[in-house]
């Protein structure tokens, strides 16, 4: 006769009350997925989040309340799981996942491992983690209606990384100062514009017109004569915005004026670039005042006021309303003060949205709504209460199988919107095995890099390469030069001298192969240098055998497939959109039900590897180096966001 304690048999029962379980994530998921496992027995459980609760999180994070806004997620959904089971062991930290302490032996205290994660670099970290510790683990996300779960196992599954994913949107700077032709762009530029006026001023988010584009092809020279906008408040020519408005006094119609004005009156300048484009039109504060034309509305604008889509006067209003209040609290904050851009900061979201569509309108765009900005402007994909839900009941239901040692029945499995042709709205499919081709989980990692050596900086292998586009932490690189030659050192100060320098002055040539090793992640990556120059235009860098812009498209052998927007991009469309991007999809809902004959290849099983040990079991041997990390990279990955987006393809 089978014994058992509630619903499960008292084997399992008695693992789950043993087993020590890690949760990756204490948003949208990771509240649900918290309640359930200590319901459902689990009496060891660590969770870790960065994040603080926001008010924008209460619809939908059910363990926070209004009194918990500004707290730990991480520890207040600890106190609030407690009180479903008083007798669980929790332990929460309120810190990023991708913090050194935990290292490849704070993973191996555990029997699996959840995520409920929505940022891709925290996701890829803990996917190598685990497969350095050679731990389970379940990744997950949500967006909207849609939903999906998969199972990660060393030497079994695909990891994480098996598949490529399209990388983060990102937009030429000509094209965000000179030549929008997309909302977007505008978006992107108003937000630049917020940090140029009154955040930290970034010399590569400029918003004046860009004089160095190679389409433009003008000569100041020639057209010199011909620029109205020279001598005026707002000149173009003036080195800092910030400066300039405070010389002004912050005076918003004169920032009007500069920008809406006499910055397009200077691009107009620019011949070249109108030629086979609608040339922006100007706009003056004193001719709207002047003409009357008060439309506040758009007449046809309904709804709700945040989907009203206003006039030009009246987004004309809007700007020098948030001018003004951005004004005051720079002023309360006192001399050198500085704002962060916030979507849900009402002043900081009134200014990009009113300064988004005076822009739009000047190059003939339709304008948005301050629901579509925001949506656009923070990345924001809904997050529903009930697909997260759904998501974590099928995480534990997951967990199960992998505790009572039945790693084969598990699956990945969809939550599709719509139910699919035999009805069904979850899809189970077969787990992939490993891509022999993987960067991160094959045998012996190894990619091939084209790029120009002697454009490309120390820096830019570091920052855009390794750790951007490869995931890496803390990377140590050596040439393979028969010298043995440290090209860069996580050890600080130990390298820095190099940065500048291009990988040309090194001997580095074509052919020319790297080891890249991330101690933090027990990972070691081979790289072997293309040397070209014939990249395209703002494209430093390509992995040979991928687009550099998008992931292989889908296996076309599948019955459906439906696809979304990942939430982590500035192009991520608003929920109005009637459809979004497919260079842009991350997850992708295949549309089968057969539980042995689909393969989850085309949507990726995320999974877990990394084959590089601390500790070699033939010779016994450690490795002497620290590992260490770059502690602000470290902080910038929160644990969790809002949208709980899993990036699957």
């Amino acid at each position: 006769m089978v014994h058992l304690v509630g619903s499960l048999r008292k084997e399992l029962a008695d693992c789950l009350s043993t087993s020590k379980v890690l949760v990756v994530g204490a948003g949208g998921i990771g509240c649900e997925l918290l309640k359930n496992l200590v319901l459902t027995g689990f009496k060891n459980i660590e969770v870790i989040d960065l994040d603080t609760i926001d008010v924008s999180n209460l619809n939908r994070q059910f363990l926070f309340q209004k009194k918990h806004v500004g707290k730990s997620k991480a520890q207040v959904a600890k106190e609030s799981a407690l009180q479903f089971c008083p007798s669980a062991n929790i332990t929460a930290y309120h810190d990023s996942i991708m913090n050194p302490d935990y290292n490849v032996e704070f993973f191996r205290k555990f029997v699996l491992v959840m995520n409920a994660l929505d940022n891709r670099a925290a996701r890829n970290h803990v996917n190598r983690m685990c497969l350095a510790a050679d731990i389970p683990l379940i990744e997950s996300g949500t967006a909207g209606y849609l939903g999906q779960v998969t199972v990660i196992k060393k030497g079994m599954t695909e990891c994480y990384e098996c598949q490529p994913k399209p990388t983060q949107k990102t937009f030429p700077g000509c094209t965000i100062r000179n030549t929008p032709s997309e909302p977007i762009h505008c978006i992107v530029w108003a937000k630049y514009l917020f940090n140029q006026l009154f955040g930290e001023e970034d010399a590569d988010q400029e918003v004046s017109p860009d004089t160095a584009d190679p389409e433009a092809a003008w000569n100041p020279e020639e057209t010199a004569a011909r620029a109205t906008a020279s001598e005026k408040d707002g000149d173009i020519k003036r080195i800092s915005t910030k400066e300039w408005a405070r010389s002004t006094g912050y005076d918003p119609i004169k920032l009007f004026n500069k920008l809406f004005k006499d910055d397009i009156m200077y691009l107009l300048t620019m011949d070249k670039l109108w030629k086979k484009r609608k040339a922006p039109i100007p706009l003056d504060w004193q001719q709207l005042e002047n003409s009357g034309m008060f439309d506040l509305y758009n007449d046809s604008s309904l709804g709700l006021k945040d989907q009203q889509v206003l006039g030009v006067w009246g987004y004309c209003k809007l700007f020098q309303q948030s001018v003004e209040t951005l004004r005051s609290q720079l002023q309360e904050k006192g001399e050198g003060a500085e704002l962060v851009w916030d979507k849900d900061d009402p002043p900081a979201m009134d200014f990009v949205t009113s300064a988004a569509n005076l822009r739009m309108h000047i190059f003939s765009m339709n304008m948005k709504s301050r629901f579509d900005v925001k949506s656009m402007a923070g990345n924001i994909i809904p997050a529903i209460a009930t697909t997260n839900a759904v998501i974590a009941g099928l995480i534990v239901l997951e967990g199960l199988k992998i505790l009572s040692g039945e790693l084969e029945s598990c699956r990945t499995i969809f939550l599709n919107k719509c139910p699919n042709l035999r009805k069904k709205l979850l899809v189970p499919c077969v787990l992939d095995p490993p891509s022999a081709n993987c960067y991160v989980c094959a045998s012996k990692p190894e990619v091939t890099v084209k790029l120009n050596v002697h454009k490309t900086a120390v820096l830019t292998l570091q920052d855009r390469i390794l750790k951007e586009r490869f995931g890496m932490v803390a990377p140590d690189v050596q040439i393979e030069d028969g010298k043995g030659t440290i090209l860069i050192s996580s050890e600080e100060g130990e390298t820095e001298a190099n940065n500048s320098k291009f990988l040309g002055d090194f001997g580095i040539r074509n052919g020319s192969r790297l080891q890249a090793d991330d101690f933090l992640q027990d990972y070691t990556l081979l790289i072997t240098v293309l040397h070209t120059e014939e990249l395209e235009r703002d494209v430093e860098f390509e992995v040979v055998g991928e687009a550099p812009d998008k992931a292989p498209p889908p296996q076309s052998n599948k019955e459906e497939v439906n696809s979304i927007t990942n939430g982590n991009k500035d192009s991520a469309q608003p929920s109005t959109s009637s459809k979004a991007p497919s260079e842009d999809d991350d997850i992708m809902i295949v549309d089968s039900d057969e539980d042995e004959g689909a393969s989850s290849s085309a949507a990726v099983a995320a999974a877990v590897g990394t084959k590089r040990k601390h500790s070699d079991a033939g010779t016994g041997e450690t490795s002497t180096k620290r590992p260490r990390t770059d502690q602000s990279s470290a902080a910038a990955a929160p644990t969790d966001d809002d949208d709980d987006i899993i990036a699957l393809d």
